[in-house]
């Protein structure tokens, strides 16, 4: 088995199982669209939760963005801090968003070679088909020729009862596979020309309608998605480049369905209509799960503010009474110097005290201070302050002295 039969092997063996459980080709991809949206759904639903998350943080990001404008290294810190606080990993959305291309291709290889690929049959079985409908597969335009699996596939429902007696033993592992769903043929291609040439029957109207359905739902579901979830407003250049996604998104869309089978528009058509549901129901469960984490945290962050207040308070009550405890978390080097100084404190009283007693027992008076002295300096206001200078009577500043 090869690295591409491995890979495609899950999905082969569940759209053969949807075929045999449904016996219709169109309805099997559509479940085979709702199993994948099932199985994607937990990975899908992180990224929904990321990428909401996200949303709610770009006010303080922008925020962030204006306090540390011109300097993106202290900005960047800033905000990796931000999305370590908050539990978010800005990368998360994008990469689980990409989980379905890779299933895509993979169903497209399965759709595209049915033998090969979905029903594992051998290549042989394909030569003896190309073999018996020589003159069908000569006519097969160049860009019918990638599809021929699936003309051979098709003709062999068409004329099953003579492959099974005509090639007995040489097809072996060769399923009968109806592409009819609603008067269409998946395995055919809408065809452009329909639209000035014809035929106007519902098989080539319903076939050219297909990828102009998967864009509009393509679009829809991107329009649903940007009004269930909170947009914050954003610059010039990133409103413009969300705008062109939002148009390249369903165009591409178009060109997929147009040069490839029905199937895939049925498919695209199937997984765009559970995306939106899933979409919408993740958003309602998700906004009111972040609606209550925000609304905790809030609570959260108001206490710890209040209780920082009052222990900043008490502090202040305690120091006013001069009753405040050590820190705990206070250096040894921090209480040291404090222990010194209080001792140098203590030690300059004593001596002020020692020498106050020993003047008194000697007799000694003390100077008078004057009342111009300022700590050790005695006239540090001037020889001549006179304090009682502006309280006469007769001084034109007194508050006792007449207009």
């Amino acid at each position: 088995m090869s690295f591409g039969e491995i890979i495609t092997w899950p999905f082969a063996k569940l759209m053969v199982w949807l075929y045999g459980l449904t016996g219709n080709y169109g309805l099997s991809l559509i479940l085979f669209a709702l199993v994948v949206n099932l199985v994607l759904t937990p990975f899908m639903a992180k990224s929904k939760k990321s990428m909401m998350r996200s949303t709610r943080l770009q006010p303080r990001i922008q925020e962030l963005q204006k306090r540390h404008e011109g300097n993106p290294q202290k900005l960047n810190e800033e905000m990796q801090k931000l999305y370590r606080e908050e539990g978010v990993n800005p990368m998360s959305g994008c990469l689980w968003s990409l989980i379905p291309f890779p299933i895509l291709i993979a169903l497209y290889s399965v759709i595209r070679q049915p033998i090969t690929r979905m029903m594992f049959a051998d290549v042989s079985v394909v030569d003896a088909l190309k073999e018996y409908f020589a003159d069908a597969v000569a006519g097969l335009s160049a860009r019918s020729q990638g599809y021929v699996e699936i003309v051979l596939t098709n003709l062999a429902h068409q004329n099953w009862d003579a492959v099974q007696k005509d090639l007995a033993g040489r097809i072996d592992g060769l399923m009968d596979i109806n592409f009819s769903f609603l008067g269409l043929n998946l395995g055919d291609q809408p065809q452009v020309s329909t639209l000035w040439q014809g035929p106007y029957t519902w098989a080539a109207i319903g076939l050219f309608l297909i990828p102009f359905v998967s864009a509009g739902l393509s679009y829809l579901s991107m329009m649903i998605s940007q009004k269930t979830n909170p947009q914050t407003a954003t610059d010039a250049q990133t409103k413009a480049s969300m705008n062109t996604m939002n148009l390249m998104m369903p165009l591409m869309s178009v060109w997929i369905c147009f040069v490839m089978p029905a199937a895939m528009g049925i498919y695209w058509i199937a997984n765009s209509v559970f995306g939106m549901a899933r979409d919408y129901i993740l958003t309602k469960v998700y906004k009111h799960q972040l609606d209550v984490e925000d609304a905790d945290k809030i609570a959260a962050r108001s206490a710890r503010e209040q209780e920082i207040e009052e222990r900043r308070e008490e502090t202040e009550r305690l120091r006013s009474e001069g009753k405040t405890e050590q820190n705990a978390n206070t250096s040894k080097k921090k209480i040291q110097a404090g222990e010194k100084q209080k001792a140098e404190e203590r030690k300059a009283a004593l001596d002020r005290a020692e020498r106050a007693a020993r003047r008194e027992r000697l007799g000694i008076e003390e100077a008078e201070k004057p009342a111009s002295q300022v700590g050790n300096r005695r006239y540090a206001r001037g020889r001549a302050y006179d304090p009682e200078r502006y309280a006469e009577a007769d001084h034109p500043l007194s508050e006792n002295s007449e207009e």
